[in-house]
């Protein structure tokens, strides 16, 4: 019973983890680049990578890749947003664990780092 109970906090945090993800991504898309251009995008990765919204947390190697297969260039600037929302999130500790990946890694590096310590 308490087994059950702690595998089910752990999916409710998970859980609320992606939905925070999913929530940023949304939001800096759409402030970029607007409602439309947003749906397009998703759509996007869905067609081309098998990748559908809710499940971008989870894969978020292949949202990289597909960011920047669709946007080439330009993905670094919405990855960077990306980072800088989840960075004004996050408390002051997990900033600076996402600070030193920064100099290390890329988006990928640093967006594991934000799930595994949220």
């Amino acid at each position: 019973m308490m087994v059950w109970y702690l595998m089910e906090i752990e999916t409710q945090q998970t859980s609320s983890k992606n939905d925070a993800v999913l929530a940023i991504i949304d939001k800096v898309l759409n402030q970029v680049f607007g409602k439309e251009a947003t749906i397009l995008i998703f759509r996007y990765m869905e067609h081309n990578y098998s990748l559908k919204r809710s499940d971008i947390s989870d894969k978020i190697e292949l949202f990289a890749q597909g960011l920047e297969d669709f946007l080439r260039s330009g993905a670094y600037v919405i990855e960077r947003k990306i980072l800088e929302d989840i960075n004004s999130d996050c408390n002051l500790l997990r900033r600076m664990e996402l600070e030193k990946v920064e100099d290390e890694a890329g988006f990928v590096a640093q967006m594991r780092v934000f799930m595994h310590k949220a």
